[in-house]
């Protein structure tokens, strides 16, 4: 049996939640949902589409119950995350297919791109990419120059994979499928 959709409506007497699944329906039924529910769904698709300007986390670095700094992360998309695993991936000719494979990717500049890329912007500048932050982790003989030395100079690996697990989260990445499938 089809289910009815009246643009803009639910059922009130079950819950202010719009029922979700699967319904059967013939063709011209679902033109009649997808005119009915245009607007809605090309609102829905601009608003999805703002996700990495729009949502941010708040990441606090807390050590010995004191804040040391607090930065705030947005998600990231798939092209972002590919761009920087291939940047920090080794690359070797194989001989017998004649094309580049994969070797070996370096983790540890890899995990600090992505931490680097999702930072918002104004707070990049201010922590990762602050020359007077260069000057002085440099003045101790740390060998600074670039934001993503300033990442593994500052963070702990512990830190640095808390921030990963958040930034996979806020890009969508789940860890409950069942979740996700739902949604």
């Amino acid at each position: 049996m089809a289910k009815e959709f009246v643009k803009g409506g639910h059922d009130a007497d079950v819950n202010t939640q719009p029922d979700a699944g699967v319904y059967e329906s013939n063709p011209e039924e679902t033109k009649a949902i997808m005119r009915a529910n245009e607007e809605d769904f090309i609102r829905g698709l601009i608003d999805a589409a703002g996700f990495v300007s729009e949502e941010t986390q708040r990441i606090e670095i807390i050590r010995d119950k004191k804040l040391y700094f607090a930065f705030s992360i947005r998600p990231l998309s798939s092209e972002e995350y590919e761009k920087c695993r291939r940047k920090y991936t080794k690359y070797v000719r194989n001989k017998q297919l004649g094309m580049k494979m994969p070797e070996d990717t370096n983790k540890v500049k890899y995990h600090s791109a992505l931490i680097y890329q999702a930072t918002v912007d104004s707070d990049r500048e201010k922590l990762w990419d602050n020359r007077q932050v260069w000057n002085a982790l440099n003045a101790k003989e740390d060998r600074i120059i670039n934001g993503l030395d300033v990442i593994e100079c500052a963070l702990k690996a512990g830190e640095k994979d808390k921030i990963l697990e958040a930034i996979d989260r806020i890009s969508g990445y789940e860890d409950n499928l069942e979740e996700v499938a739902k949604n």
